[in-house]
């Protein structure tokens, strides 16, 4: 295979490039920063497509390489195969294809398989080389100047695929990876929950616990009835026993309140009763007035009359001196006129004193008699409206103790007659002696029973409900058993199914494992034989044997007959090494004489190697295509000194 053109719209920092490649050795030069990797990578992802996965870096290649401003970002390479057959690959690397064409420009595209991840398969079925075969051989990338031991045992079952059938897509790893995903999503492994093999042992797991769950609950359905039959009874029982301190409670509550109508009654009488002795006490104090008026009156009485003694004295004093005054003027004085109206007077007096004294005393009694009788009398009309009053509060107390008398036989007989329909009601002499009980008790004694019997009706009727619900929950799942146990069966098979895959995927493992090893045995000895023959050559002679360890990897022969570790070695010959490598394996990768592409390859080189190297090249690589990104101008030197043409095409 040789590529022959390579046209670059826009990729990356490049753009408008259109390079012309010949078919033996090609110099592509480039100082640092001009876009020799770019030009790179750009063939790698025109064959095979670009990534959008960052596989752990900070940007994808998708991302790396897409134009700052946008604009296209395709290209085209032109290439031919050793049958001579050309294609043309145009990539738009915005889309997962690309449009391939024959020599006779016809888009060809569709005849080639398409890979969900990867597009379009063209060059893999061209060549037989995947992307990282081609970039762990032919396409030797900047500074890589060593290869890790899973790069080497990659090349290793890369070789023995095309050693044993002739495709380098057969390959162990790749068939025993296949087989762990196989047996990873088809069964399962221990650590793998959500995998058929878990997936079904869990349900299956689940299925017994909830048909052991279901068979005890069937066990308990006959307890759970006999429970709620029991239930059923004591809230039944306790409603009945409510339902007669209820009507008990109504009967006290119409006797309660008959009672106290009765009670306003006797009250009222009471006040009576009490109005009647307040009426006693002030005719008491009328009473009382009385007397001590009577004894007033009598007092004032005598009073006056001794007043009128001390006038009457005094009057007949006077009239003693005037008679004695008449006497002297009789007897010594002598005048006439003097004793004769002295003489007038003194009958005069006489009468007057007599009127008066008459006057005074019938006027004084007259006013004593009035005084005494008016005050009596106004006592006495008090005193009689209090007796009247007295009298009618006795009479209404005696009829009102009679009707008080009445109406409470009549309630009792009412109450005990209602107590006792109450108890011939029922027949339950437990109910019976709690009304008996109950019957004496006040309303909160009563109510409390009644609420505190509510709340273990209330409990009993909760308890109930669960029961109920386990019951319908129980006979609701012992309509799933059948299908329980159906799906238990098939899950059953299920499982056997996928322990028996389980075990022909590991018998396949065990019998590819085998034939792989032999695989090994008989290629590898043929790998390190062709490498150390390059070696040999690149080297010119200084390290003749190179194996491969399982565990360090590549092992290098030292002149001194020493066996030490590639990693050992200087930067040059790990180089030397790594390059020997590369092209020990480009004939063995493909049918196709595949383009050696190697960039920056012998920066660790010096002039000597440099020589020996491309001597190699030159003479056993006659067939290949050999594409040299370089920076320096080493390569044409040496090139010219040895007198071997080349084409130069600079960056």
């Amino acid at each position: 295979m040789k590529i022959k053109e390579i046209k670059i719209n826009n990729y990356g920092n490049l753009k408008n490039k259109e390079i012309n490649l010949e078919n033996k050795i090609n110099i592509i030069y480039g100082k640092n920063e001009s876009g020799k990797s770019t030009l790179l990578n750009y063939i790698k992802n025109i064959f095979y497509g670009i990534s959008k996965n960052k596989n752990g870096k900070d940007i994808s290649e998708y991302e790396k390489y897409l134009p700052w401003n946008e604009e296209e970002f395709s290209g085209k390479i032109k290439y031919e195969l050793d049958n001579g057959e050309s294609f043309e690959v145009f990539r738009d690397f915005k889309k997962k294809n690309p449009k391939i064409f024959n020599s006779n420009l016809e888009d060809i595209s569709g005849q080639f398989n398409i890979d969900k991840k990867d597009g379009n398969k063209f060059f893999y079925e061209q060549t037989k080389v995947d992307e990282g075969m081609f970039t762990s051989t032919v396409l030797s990338m900047q500074q890589e100047v060593k290869l890790s031991k899973s790069e080497e045992n990659v090349l290793v079952q890369k070789v023995a695929n095309l050693a044993a059938s002739g495709d380098d897509n057969i390959s162990y790893k790749r068939a025993v990876d296949r087989l762990n995903r196989r047996q990873l999503d088809e069964v399962g492994t221990d650590r793998s929950q959500e995998k058929p093999i878990n997936q079904v042992r869990k349900q299956l797991e689940n299925i017994i616990v909830d048909i052991k769950t279901i068979e005890q609950e069937k066990n308990s359905l006959e307890i759970l009835k006999d429970n709620l039959e029991k239930i059923d009874s004591d809230v039944k029982e306790k409603e009945e026993k409510n339902g007669a301190i209820l009507e008990l409670h109504k009967i006290k509550n119409v006797n309660e309140i008959e009672k106290e109508k009765i009670n306003v009654k006797e009250k009222i009488n009471n006040e009576k009763k009490e109005k009647i002795n307040k009426l006693n006490l002030e005719k008491n104090e009328l009473n009382k007035k009385i007397e001590i008026n009577n004894l007033n009156n009598k007092k004032n009485i005598k009073i006056k009359q001794k007043n009128n003694k001390k006038i009457n004295l005094f009057f007949i004093i006077f009239l003693i001196i005037i008679i004695l005054f008449n006497l002297i003027n009789f007897i010594f004085i002598k005048n006439k006129i003097l004793n004769y109206l002295l003489l007038i007077l003194i009958p005069i007096l006489l009468i007057l004193f007599f009127v008066t004294k008459k006057i005074n005393n019938k006027k004084n009694n007259l006013n004593n008699k009035n005084i005494i009788n008016n005050l009596d009398e106004d006592l006495s009309i008090k005193i009689n409206n209090i007796n009247t009053q007295i009298n009618l509060l006795n009479e209404e107390i005696i009829n009102q103790d009679k009707i008080i008398k009445e109406e409470n036989n009549k309630l009792n007989l009412d109450y005990n007659l209602l107590i006792n329909n109450l108890i011939n009601k029922y027949n339950n002499n437990e109910i019976i002696n709690l009304i008996n009980n109950l019957k004496e008790n006040n309303l909160e004694n009563i109510n409390y029973y009644i609420q505190k019997n509510q709340e273990e009706i209330n409990n009993k009727k909760i308890e109930k409900n669960k029961i109920d619900i386990k019951i319908e929950n129980i006979n609701s799942n012992l309509e799933k058993l059948i299908n329980l146990e159906e799906e238990r069966t098939k899950l059953e098979e299920d499982l056997k199914q996928l322990e028996d895959k389980n075990n022909s995927f590991n018998i396949a493992k065990e019998v590819l494992q085998n034939a792989y090893e032999k695989m090994k045995n008989n290629v590898t000895p043929k790998f390190t034989k062709n490498l150390s023959e390059t070696i040999n050559k690149i080297s010119n002679g200084k390290y003749n044997k190179v194996t491969v360890n399982d565990e360090i990897g590549l092992m290098v022969e030292l002149e001194n007959g020493e066996y030490v570790s590639a990693d050992r070695l200087s930067i040059g010959t790990i180089d030397e090494l790594y390059l020997s490598l590369r092209l020990s394996m480009a004939e063995e990768i493909s049918e196709e004489t595949m383009p050696i592409i190697l960039d920056e390859a012998f920066a660790y080189f010096d002039d000597y190697r440099l020589e020996n190297a491309l001597k190699f090249l030159i003479d056993e690589l006659k067939e290949n295509q050999i594409i040299l990104f370089t920076c320096t101008k080493r390569e044409e030197e040496i090139l010219n000194k040895l007198n071997i043409k080349y084409n130069l095409i600079e960056l």
